[in-house]
């Protein structure tokens, strides 16, 4: 007799969501953001067992929660060393990191900058709303200086914006793009891309706040593709082009910025040691 072996179903993005409800205020960008990292997921078919998305502290960060995959809440700002902690130790898995700006490039801010000179292969995905959402709309790293829509700041901030993809690009990241969640589809292959290419990528995401930041409904109209005129993936992998690129940046420039060919950071591994090795290391 000659049984058939059925083939395996693939995977819809629906397999990688988890039966929790997110409980992100009505219109956050962070539900598009969830979808398409699913979507991404699904289009690359990675087994489930094989994925793990790490996060810090914030709104954003409650996406391992919401999916089906590994997932790892971590404490504030700490998402990346746990993540590049992961990855060395298992390289096998893909490796994903979720955070806002706040969690990301404040407190993060010096994990961010080893992280893209490291080039440990894993993706950073980073849901900018230039505001503290979940601790109720205090200016965050990425604020406009003149932003009075703090009740902390009444005047602005007052000080210089964070800049993502100019630190991510001075300090070595592999690839760097931006998306904006109202392109659900762009971003997937943003996150798609990001994934697949070698070392640290960042994928840096507009994902607006109407609680605290309603005017950046506003986004839908500002949004456009490409960086310089560069089509929206067009990456170049010459950091010079890049940087020129950047310096006619308003902001709003959605598309893959660079597309680096750094080989990914891999640690040196030594045979296992035995127990008594080990123990012998000891002894005096």
């Amino acid at each position: 007799m000659n049984i058939q072996t059925p083939a395996p179903q693939a995977l819809t993005f629906a397999d990688y969501k988890s039966s929790l409800k997110p409980v992100w205020c009505p219109g956050c960008g962070d539900f598009s953001v969830l979808s398409a990292i699913t979507k991404a997921l699904a289009t690359l078919q990675l087994p489930r067992e094989d994925v793990a998305l790490v996060s810090g502290i914030g709104c954003s960060s409650r996406i391992p929660a919401y999916t089906s995959v590994y997932g790892f809440h971590s404490v504030h700002g700490r998402a990346l060393p746990v993540a590049t902690g992961l990855k060395s130790a298992r390289p096998d898995l893909t490796v994903l990191v979720a955070g806002g700006d706040g969690d990301g490039f404040s407190i993060g801010g010096n994990h961010f900058l080893h992280a893209c000179r490291r080039n440990v292969d894993l993706t950073y995905i980073v849901m900018d709303n230039s505001v503290y959402g979940m601790t109720k709309g205090q200016a965050s790293p990425t604020t406009e200086g003149d932003w009075t829509g703090s009740k902390l700041t009444p005047e602005g901030p007052g000080v210089a914006e964070f800049q993502p993809l100019e630190i991510a690009l001075s300090a070595g990241a592999n690839y760097i793009a931006r998306g904006f969640s109202g392109k659900p589809n762009e971003l997937t292959k943003l996150i798609c891309d990001a994934v697949e290419h070698p070392g640290f990528s960042l994928v840096h995401v507009l994902s607006p706040c109407v609680t605290f930041r309603p005017e950046q409904r506003e986004y839908k109209t500002m949004v456009h593709d490409g960086f310089g005129g560069a089509a929206f993936d067009e990456g170049t992998p010459d950091r010079r082009e890049a940087f020129r690129r950047l310096m006619d940046d308003d902001g709003y420039s959605c598309g893959v910025l660079f597309k680096g060919n750094t080989p990914a950071f891999k640690p040196q591994t030594d045979a296992p040691s035995t127990i008594e090795e080990i123990q012998g290391d000891f002894i005096l």
